[in-house]
């Protein structure tokens, strides 16, 4: 009973990324409106995600193996790893599809949140399964990041496809991602899962998601007349995290 129940939340913090569409259907917004303040919104919640969050639990569970120094030297490590994983993925993307620069952050930002979603996913299953409590308030806080996250998705590719169906569709990957990652932990990852191979997962979650912040979804921003109303979306995003944060502790 416990494990369908640890399922059905983390199956529903992950499809909580599809609230992230929501603003395609909002037509009184225009683009060059909408556009930038989501995406300002969404790199302030993905930057305080890696460094509050991914980045500290990686350099913990390093620590559960290893002495100071060299959980700091792995966590380094991993988190160029994935910001170098992210450059490389972005140089075969923009191959492909180098005349539609939303089209590819909204493929960039799948890829990252996918890496991001499967280990949070796992994460959510085992707490639920082990602590009912905890693992209901851990999916409450994902909720609230997860549709900004489903907004860095839907709003490139829906603007940059005209089609809602296909900015559902990937919206949708990006979530159930979340869900993946709860089968594979029952199902395969269980016995398997150490210290060292999470502190991997979420150094490099943790980069990709940097990386997606600073080199992707705030200079597309930037390319857009701003106004102080899309820097106060970038802070909102931030703070919005650490209210997630402290409602966790």
């Amino acid at each position: 009973m416990n494990t369908m129940i640890s399922f059905i939340i983390t199956g529903i913090a992950g499809l909580s990324t599809l609230l992230g569409i929501i603003p395609i259907y909002f037509k009184k917004f225009k683009e060059e409106n909408i556009l930038p303040n989501s995406f300002l919104f969404a790199s302030g919640v993905m930057l305080t995600i890696s460094l509050s969050s991914l980045l500290p639990e990686a350099i913990v569970y390093f620590l559960h193996t290893y002495n100071c120094f060299l959980s700091f030297f792995f966590t380094f490590l991993f988190i160029m790893m994935g910001i170098v994983f992210s450059f490389f993925i972005t140089k075969k993307i923009d191959k492909r599809i180098d005349s539609n620069t939303l089209y590819r952050l909204g493929i960039v930002s799948v890829i990252a949140i996918i890496f991001h979603n499967i280990p949070e996913g796992i994460m959510t299953f085992l707490s639920s399964n082990s602590d009912l409590k905890l693992g209901i308030l851990l999916s409450i806080g994902i909720c609230f990041h997860n549709i900004p996250e489903g907004i860095s998705v839907a709003l490139p590719i829906y603007y940059a496809t005209k089609n809602k169906k296909i900015a559902f569709f990937y919206t949708f990957i990006s979530g159930f991602s979340e869900l993946l990652g709860a089968i594979l932990a029952y199902f395969f990852l269980a016995p398997f899962i150490t210290s060292f191979l999470l502190g991997v997962v979420l150094a490099i979650a943790c980069g990709i998601m940097i990386y997606l912040s600073i080199f992707e979804l705030i200079p597309t921003a930037c390319s857009y007349p701003l106004t102080l109303s899309s820097i106060f979306f970038f802070f909102f995003g931030i703070l919005l995290m650490i209210g997630c944060f402290l409602l966790l502790q």
